[in-house]
């Protein structure tokens, strides 16, 4: 049997880190992670968001230019018929939006165990602090129901100050953490 890891034997950690972000291995038979990890920097979060904010925007226009195209064609029939054409199209891009934002990062995560597009880029993953894996369901749970809803509407009663706080919060947390990584009690590393 070896002693525990204490914080200084993990590097990012003066508490004890949580399995599967540099704490003691997990068997594998949980699927969890096994070994030490480093956490991730806020320059490769940033790099993820940016990229995978990219990657939803295409996918976003790519459903905007199919589903809104016949109520172009509206706008041009007249003043009245061609006003609520507009609003019905932009009310589907909107929703176009929403849908790729809500789908993207929870899928890619539960595909490929907390990690999208971006922070495959950027050569970063997001974990569990228990140490299981992200599926489908938690990965709904921190990316639409914590990021996007809860902070966006508090973002919206503070005047985005909340989400500030939220993408600025790894810069002077001792574990990395954003304030959404608090609430789902996860951690980003690097891969």
């Amino acid at each position: 049997m070896s002693d525990p890891l204490r914080p200084s034997d993990v590097p990012g950690y003066t508490t004890t880190p949580p399995p599967g972000a540099g704490g003691p291995p997990v068997t594998p038979a949980s699927g969890a992670l096994t070994g030490r990890h480093v956490l991730s920097g806020w320059w490769r979060r940033v790099g993820a968001q940016i990229i995978d904010g990219l990657i939803v925007g295409a996918g976003a226009l790519v459903l905007m230019v199919a589903l809104t195209a016949p109520f172009s064609i509206g706008f041009f029939a007249g003043d009245t018929f061609g006003f609520l054409s507009l609003i019905v199209g932009l009310l589907i891009a909107i929703l176009c939006v929403s849908i790729a934002a809500f789908l993207y990062a929870p899928a890619m995560m539960a595909r490929t165990n907390g990690r999208t597009l971006g922070r495959m880029a950027t050569g970063i993953r997001v974990v569990r602090a228990d140490g299981k894996p992200i599926d489908f369901g938690f990965a709904m749970l921190r990316e639409v129901a914590v990021k996007a809803l809860l902070f966006g509407f508090i973002a919206a009663a503070t005047g985005g100050l909340s989400f500030l706080a939220d993408v600025l919060w790894p810069l002077w947390d001792e574990e990395n953490r954003a304030l959404h990584d608090f609430v789902v009690d996860t951690r980003t590393i690097e891969v």
